[in-house]
């Protein structure tokens, strides 16, 4: 990535590791670097949510509320994408997002990450497969993490 803002690119990272250079550079034309300041929020739980947030730099928290209180869902650093749900079936964030130092991240909606796939078919095919694994590991651990959740309930329930 450049470290002039005036001319960012994407990093050699995450869903866009497997890209040359040149795919790379294009890719980040389709999108926009932004800026998140700590404490910011980059989503907000219940707002209109159509778009992939790739971290480049920082570190941010995904966050619901619950009874009044922030529940932390998740710890998001470089490499890391935010959003990928939203790509492929648009609705409501379902959490908030704020940072905790300053981060850079880049967006790409929906409608242009369809012009990258029109105009860049096998890099697109690339980064989709990044976005699949994402959504693939994040469903597996959540699996996981339900199933010890039933089992300690289903435990609990023995003793009765």
């Amino acid at each position: 990535m450049s470290t002039d803002f005036s001319t960012p690119e994407l990093p050699a990272m995450g869903i866009v590791e497997p890209l040359g250079e040149d795919d790379r550079r294009l890719l980040s034309s389709y999108g926009e670097f932004l800026p998140v300041h700590p404490d910011n929020t980059l989503i907000e739980e219940g707002a209109e949510q159509n778009s992939l947030f790739f971290v480049i730099s920082g570190r941010l928290h995904a966050v619901t509320e619950q009874d009044g209180r922030e529940v932390l869902l998740g710890r998001i650093g470089p490499g890391e994408t935010i959003g990928e749900v939203n790509m492929f079936d648009p609705a409501d964030a379902s959490a908030t997002v704020k940072a905790l130092e300053f981060s850079q991240v880049w967006r790409i909606d929906r409608t242009m990450l369809e012009s990258f796939m029109n105009d860049s078919p096998l890099a697109a095919a690339h980064v989709l497969i990044g976005i699949s694994t994402t959504l693939s590991r994040r469903l597996r651990t959540t699996n996981e993490r339900l199933a010890l959740d039933l089992g300690s309930a289903l435990d609990d329930g023995k003793d009765e």
